[in-house]
């Protein structure tokens, strides 16, 4: 199978979609593809786009992420510290380690993202986790949700 670019990360027959839907998540401007999720593979391979001014949820799960930034350029809240991202950046999310995404400037952030296809759901923060978290210098500040 092969799904070619066709330009501003975006593949040929591969729905741009939106990041989440149900309640309970908090997000601002961001869209997904879902590159790869075939039966004979144990992996999903997606492509996520924030908007600039936007920002992924803050959340946490028992799997693991493999990141790779290929577009624009961002931070990134892991764990208990922020990081500058910028392309071909790669990013270790660890299993139950709390993370966000958001892009600086006028250019999205986009990123490919490998997880398990079996996987579970994500984990948001409860409010005592959340002022945990907020009280992080530097972390604080930085957070949305």
């Amino acid at each position: 199978m092969i799904h070619a670019h066709v330009g501003d990360c975006r593949w040929e027959d591969i729905e741009v979609l939106h990041y989440k839907t149900g309640s309970g998540t908090t997000f601002k401007d961001v869209t997904r593809q879902v590159l790869f999720d075939e039966k004979d593979i144990a992996f999903q391979w997606r492509y996520f786009e924030v908007a600039p001014g936007g920002y992924s949820s803050l959340e946490r799960h028992e799997h693991a992420h493999a990141v790779m930034i290929v577009r624009g350029r961002g931070n990134v809240f892991l764990g208990d510290s922020v990081h500058a991202i910028a392309m071909y950046d790669l990013v270790y999310v660890p299993p139950l380690t709390w993370h966000q995404f958001q892009p600086l400037g006028d250019e999205p952030l986009g990123f490919l993202c490998i997880v398990d296809s079996d996987r579970d759901r994500p984990q948001l923060p409860s409010p005592e986790q959340l002022a945990e978290l907020r009280a992080n210098p530097g972390v604080g500040e930085f957070i949305k949700t």
